[in-house]
């Protein structure tokens, strides 16, 4: 594991402490409690599961699992069911090998999110860590709703050191996309990563706003390799996995991007999100750093979730 690798994994590590007080420490506790297999112990492991943000409907796919994984290998053993679960709980998360497809191609990445998750910070630490790759980045400054997006983002390109393209606040979203694409096509971008606006309290709106960027992208853009990234607070838990549904409905996400991993007692919901969605979260924030974001690694999140490293 790479120094930079190893960093992170310590600060995910850290930032899942809360998470993993809530879920591994009651794990252990049946492991070493129960002498035998029973309908009990499986209750109790559900339990903690649900607790630590799991969700019901991906709790009852890991358990189901573990039940047929012990009936297999005739496991009567608690303690030896802790890898089992282990090994359950990251097959709900695996991410895709094409998951990243767009970093390689000429590509257009929406990123939206509601106001608070930090979708403008990830778009800037996405831009500099594409521009640290040897990509051409292009800024797309489209939330133009929310006071002061447009200066955050703006800040942001001068530090990764790469092109925005905005307009003043409270212009229309679809003609910043429109100009931004006219400049991506001109300066021969890699990648063109585009802020949204995140107004989900009127959803209606936000769905038409989305759709008419889907109609300007595919009329100017159309041969670009399309990335739909919603960005989800990690704090809020199931609150999270509702608000991804929403902007599912309102266009096709591609990926997650979760965000404040570094201090919630809900880290479980990465695996509910994915497990339930069938949307990988493709990465994962814990810090204001440019490198506090990272691409998700699940053998990774699930061994600093239960400490296993």
């Amino acid at each position: 594991m790479s120094e930079e690798k190893k960093g992170f994994f310590s600060r995910l590590a850290a930032g899942l402490t809360k998470t993993r007080n809530s879920i591994v420490s009651g794990i252990d506790n049946i492991f070493s409690g129960f002498s035998s297999i029973d309908e009990e112990f499986y209750e109790e492991i559900e339990e903690i599961l649900i607790m630590g943000d799991i969700g019901i409907n991906t709790t009852s796919k890991i358990i189901e699992d573990l039940k047929e994984k012990v009936k297999e290998q005739k496991i009567k053993e608690p303690s030896e069911c802790k890898q089992l679960l282990i090994d359950s709980i990251k097959a709900q998360m695996q991410v895709n090998e094409c998951a990243y497809d767009f970093e390689n191609k000429k590509s257009i990445v929406l990123v939206i999110g509601v106001n608070g998750v930090g979708k403008t910070t990830s778009v800037g630490k996405l831009a500099g860590q594409l521009k640290n790759d040897g990509k051409k980045v292009v800024l797309a400054a489209a939330d133009t709703f929310r006071a002061a997006a447009i200066e955050q983002l703006t800040e942001w390109s001068n530090r990764a050191g790469v092109d925005i393209i905005s307009q003043q606040e409270g212009s229309d979203p679809a003609a910043v996309i429109y100009d931004a694409i006219s400049a991506a096509k001109a300066r021969k971008a890699d990648v063109l990563l585009c802020d949204t606006a995140g107004r989900l309290h009127n959803k209606k709106n936000l769905m038409e706003e989305l759709k008419k960027i889907d109609r300007i992208i595919e009329k100017e853009y159309s041969d670009a390799y399309r990335e739909n990234l919603v960005v989800l607070d990690g704090t809020t838990g199931q609150n999270a996995l509702v608000q991804a549904k929403q902007f599912m409905e309102a266009t096709n996400i591609t990926g997650i991007i979760l965000t404040k991993l570094d201090g919630t007692a809900k880290g479980g919901i990465a695996v509910a999100i994915q497990s339930e969605l069938g949307i990988p979260v493709k990465y994962v924030g814990v810090g204001e750093q440019i490198d506090d974001l990272q691409k998700f690694d699940a053998d990774a999140f699930v061994d600093a979730l239960f400490n296993e490293k």
